[in-house]
């Protein structure tokens, strides 16, 4: 029997693998994103892309950074992530075992007295032993255990790469996070200022209309300021209570007060932002990668599904020893074997090995659309990305202008009212558009960094630690 498995082992590993090969679907990859602008270095200059860049590089403000960390390690859908990979690496570790032999053992004690009956039935004791081994191969001839074996490891590829994902998708979301309550703070300072500002008015305009140099109108209208402004900071505050707790969640925390660090106007922001070569995005995002191993397992599974037409080699063995005395149970010749072969070869299945066959293929055309489509939309993603940082920032710029003109315009029409120069309708609008353009840049600040976060993990960047 050990010479047999000897001879049988080494057909067994080397034995066809009925199914397809898997080769790399071929896909349309541009030269270049479109969005990349003269500013920016062309892909061929710039190999290097952001989205190589580790994310403590990208984000230097160390509250944010220590946040992150924080998020990385306690976040529930991490942790999630992180067990789906210990599933899936127990899931391989199984289906690779039905490849080997299954070897168990066993002993057995038998002891047996029975009482005289008569003269021609005396009373007898009887002792017994046995000790054995048992083997059970599944020949793996078809290649069937190891295309289910190269089906696993593809799943948990594909399960590692999705926990990658799901890091990116932490990182991202902590920085956007982090930014809009950064962008909260500047506008509640904004409104804190105004209001300061808005109720020296009032002061002024009360102190005007006493003296009758002002109107009554003057005088309410000026109230309105204050009590805008004032509604304005108590929507603002509850943006922010509500805006921590939504950073706790992300951080696995209850909800609770959040660090803070660098102003949003002191969060660094790169001046150019170099995107790499669009070929080099099918090795770096995770999504584009899990798709692909997810089309490595269907593949696989195709010739799991051929297997099936093909006969079933199995070989049973078991060896030991047994006897009716104990002191003699290891001797020569109570040694004890058998051997036995078996082949099952299918029939008839009412077409069932036939449609398991149409299955599988359907599931790989399946897996090859969603591989094509995730890289598509990866493009897209870093297109609209790249766009919208540059837009984003242009309109940042024209902001700032209009919010420089705006804070003249009210400096000017408060000095022409104290004057008797420009009515009270003429500072009213004026302060109103001062104090609406610089919320409006403080939100510009804003969707610029967040378009710099949005194209940071749209080229594949954050998972690497």
């Amino acid at each position: 029997m050990r010479r047999i498995a000897l001879l049988l082992l080494p057909l067994a590993l080397t034995g066809c693998a009925v199914g397809p090969k898997y080769k790399r679907p071929t896909v349309d990859t541009p030269g270049t994103y479109r969005g990349e602008t003269p500013i920016q270095p062309t892909a061929a200059a710039s190999p290097q892309s952001l989205g190589n860049e580790k994310w403590w590089e990208v984000f230097r403000d160390p509250v944010l950074q220590q946040l992150i960390r924080t998020a990385l390690q306690q976040n529930y859908d991490v942790q999630v992530a992180a067990a789906r990979v210990l599933q899936a690496q127990a899931q391989l570790g199984i289906t690779r075992a039905d490849q080997f032999p299954k070897v168990g053992g066993g002993a057995e004690l038998f002891s047996e007295r029975n009482p005289k009956i008569s003269s021609a039935f005396p009373s007898y004791q009887a002792n017994a032993g046995e000790i054995a081994l048992s083997v059970i191969w599944n020949l793996d001839f078809w290649g069937k255990y190891r295309r289910q074996s190269e089906a696993a490891r593809a799943n948990l590829l594909a399960t590692q790469w999705g926990q990658r994902a799901i890091f990116s998708s932490v990182v991202s979301s902590v920085a956007s996070a982090y930014f809009q309550l950064r962008e909260l703070d500047l506008a509640l300072e904004i409104s804190k200022s105004t209001l300061a500002s808005r109720q020296n008015s009032l002061r002024l305009t009360n102190v005007l209309e006493q003296n009758g140099s002002a109107s009554l109108l003057d005088v309410r209208q000026s109230e309105e300021l204050v009590y805008t402004a004032t509604e304005t900071i108590a929507s603002l505050e509850r943006q922010i209570a509500q805006q921590e707790n939504f950073l706790g969640t992300l951080l696995g925390q209850n909800p609770g007060a959040i660090a803070r660090g660098k102003a949003l106007t002191e969060q660094p922001m790169l001046a150019v932002v170099p995107a790499g070569l669009p070929s080099e995005l099918l090795e770096r995002r995770p999504d584009i990668q899990a798709a692909e191993q997810n089309l490595i397992a269907a593949n696989a599974n195709i010739g799991v599904a051929k297997a099936a037409y093909f006969p079933n080699i199995s070989l049973t063995g078991t060896a030991g020893f047994e006897s009716y005395a104990l002191t003699r149970l290891f001797t020569s010749s109570a040694g004890l074997w058998n051997a036995t072969g078996q082949l099952t070869q299918p029939i008839f299945e009412a077409g069932g090995l036939r449609s398991g066959l149409r299955l599988a293929r359907a599931q790989e055309e399946q897996m090859l659309l969603s591989y094509k489509q995730t890289i598509i939309s990866s493009f897209q993603q870093v297109s609209d990305a790249l766009i919208a940082y540059q837009k984003n920032r242009e309109f940042r710029e024209q902001q700032e202008q209009l919010t420089s003109a705006a804070k003249d315009a009210e400096h000017l029409s408060n000095v022409l009212y104290q004057h008797g120069g420009a009515s009270y309708l003429q500072v009213l609008t004026a302060e109103t558009n001062s104090f609406t353009a610089q919320l409006n840049l403080a939100e510009a600040q804003l969707n610029e960094r967040l378009a710099l976060v949005q194209l940071y993990n749209a080229l594949g960047g954050g998972w690497q630690q």
